[in-house]
């Protein structure tokens, strides 16, 4: 049994393909058959029903592949404290983030990433909290990007920075900066249910269901642009992030407005599953991400005392 022969059976589970995996694992189809098939001699059991199409894995071979990620694991835990003595960090780092953040921070941090880091392999995607939550604590997602504070006891939160929320539309009164009371009876444009941002929107501006949307409409957006263009043609207003706000261009910038101190902010953290960390590959992407967003928000030129941090 080798470790290889372990990453070739989760590539088959995860994909339901000897074909996939082996194309997924850069080997011929007949290297990786031939490689699980002498594992199972080995272990004397069946890990895959090859006569399902897709093929199943087994119950006692979902045993071994929840064994054989927990060995993988612990191996690149291995690699990781080796290579924070050699002060060079390297292998992978499988990544999720959640949309609302991705599309405004990733093009921001990518480039410093890869360039500082250039032995490091990143695979990023995008997730739901729920689902990254979920992934960091099976072992298949070792960072999470996403809104915090979650106050889960088993996920550890390793903040990045705090980034302001600004409103977009038909102003009330024309004002450049407002408090949120003032919002309470305008109708509102929300991302869709189970977005953390959707739900901020509700509580800062204590929104009534009424005043979602107009009365003979159910909508709900996936994204900013789509939020924006609601706003500019059927009226109303919406929240928007500041990284997304510093992309707009001008003419739709004059349709924002600022809130008053106390002014609130979504928490945006580096989060991981602490018996799975790999630290030092943790604290240095923390630290680049900082370095590369922190100056350019203007949240960044407050005090802490200056600014309110919206629940999740």
């Amino acid at each position: 049994m080798n470790l290889q022969q372990l990453e070739y059976i989760l590539a088959v589970d995860k994909f339901k393909s000897f074909s996939k995996a082996a194309d997924y694992c850069n080997v011929t189809q007949a290297t990786l058959s031939a490689m699980v098939k002498k594992l199972e001699e080995e272990l004397g059991i069946i890990l895959f029903d090859r006569k399902s199409q897709p093929i199943v894995t087994t119950e006692i071979g979902k045993e071994v592949l929840s064994e054989a990620q927990k060995v993988l694991l612990h191996t690149e835990k291995i690699l990781d404290i080796a290579q924070k003595d050699k002060k060079q960090i390297a292998g992978k780092a499988k990544i999720g983030i959640i949309p609302t953040i991705a599309g405004t921070l990733l093009p921001k941090i990518l480039h410093p990433i890869l360039e500082k880091l250039p032995h490091l392999v990143l695979e990023v995607k995008e997730f739901t909290t729920e689902n990254i939550i979920r992934k960091l604590r099976e072992g298949s997602l070792d960072i999470g990007i996403l809104a915090t504070p979650l106050n889960y006891t088993d996920i550890e939160e390793e903040i990045l920075f705090y980034e302001m929320l600004i409103i977009y539309g038909k102003i009330p009164n024309s004002k450049e900066y407002l408090v949120s009371t003032e919002l309470e009876n305008e109708k509102f444009w929300l991302l869709e249910e189970g977005n953390c941002l959707r739900n901020q929107s509700i509580e800062l501006c204590n929104l009534q269901k009424s005043h979602y949307l107009p009365n003979n409409l159910l909508f709900e957006a996936s994204s900013f642009d789509t939020l924006l263009n609601m706003v500019d043609e059927l009226g109303g207003l919406t929240l928007i992030p500041e990284l997304y706000y510093q992309n707009l261009p001008e003419n739709r910038k004059q349709k924002t407005a600022f809130f008053q101190k106390p002014i609130p902010v979504r928490e945006v953290s580096l989060v991981y599953y602490r018996p799975f960390a790999k630290i030092s590959t943790i604290q240095t992407l923390a630290e680049i991400i900082r370095q590369s967003i922190t100056p350019i928000l203007m949240s960044s030129k407050y005090r802490k005392n200056d600014l309110i941090i919206l629940p999740v």
